[in-house]
């Protein structure tokens, strides 16, 4: 894992279930030879851009794209803990909430459910209370918003995430810990730890958390 591998012609390469997260990544060096759309050879889940989705029996060809070969044995890779820890930043609609409801996202674990995808988490736990009830102007989010719906129960917004929909967005994960939340898989616990607005230059490091 996390390094490349030679292969010959006929050779079989077999991707089993991962330890801990749950995706896998493969790249081949020329790229899939898929026409792209928008820029992207990648398939969008809620809009149906891009390719066909996988399935078993499909064939991609290699690309020619091919550029030198690779100079690292393994990658430098995160590693993916029992229980995630997500940093995020209050907001943009935080005021929409009761003050209890940013202590209890910040201070009580949530499991991820069955219902996730790329998409988004559906997450289960604590119940985030808002203080304002009316319906909001469907906004833009970012990878990574995590909007409250009117069940009370926060879904984290992942790669293919829609606009709001109604629902105000309480916080957003920092973006460098995206890429933990997209392994979370379901049954796994996650937290969340507030962080503050950062000034000009780079983000905030372990130090700079705060609960």
């Amino acid at each position: 894992m996390h390094g490349p591998i030679s292969l010959s012609s006929g050779d079989e390469l077999s991707v089993g279930v991962p330890a801990r997260g749950v995706r896998t990544y493969l790249a081949v060096r020329g790229g899939f030879d898929v026409p792209p759309v928008l820029g992207s050879r990648s398939t969008d889940l809620l809009a149906g851009l891009g390719p066909k989705l996988l399935r078993s029996g499909m064939r991609l060809a290699v690309g020619d794209d091919a550029a030198e070969l690779p100079c690292v044995d393994v990658a430098p890779v995160t590693a993916i803990p029992e229980e995630i820890v997500l940093r995020v930043l209050p907001g943009p609609r935080d005021d929409w909430f009761t003050p209890a409801a940013l202590r209890a996202l910040a201070s009580q674990p949530y499991e991820v459910t069955t219902d996730s995808n790329r998409v988004g988490i559906r997450l289960s736990g604590p119940t985030l209370e808002r203080a304002v009830t009316r319906e909001l102007p469907s906004e833009g989010t970012v990878c990574g918003a995590v909007q409250v719906p009117a069940s009370g129960q926060p879904v984290l917004f992942l790669a293919d995430h829609p606009v709001t929909g109604g629902y105000p967005v309480i916080a957003v994960v920092w973006e460098p810990d995206i890429c933990l939340a997209a392994q979370a898989r379901p049954g796994q616990r996650l937290r969340f730890r507030i962080v503050p607005w950062p000034g000009p230059g780079p983000g905030p490091g372990p130090a700079a958390t705060v609960t």
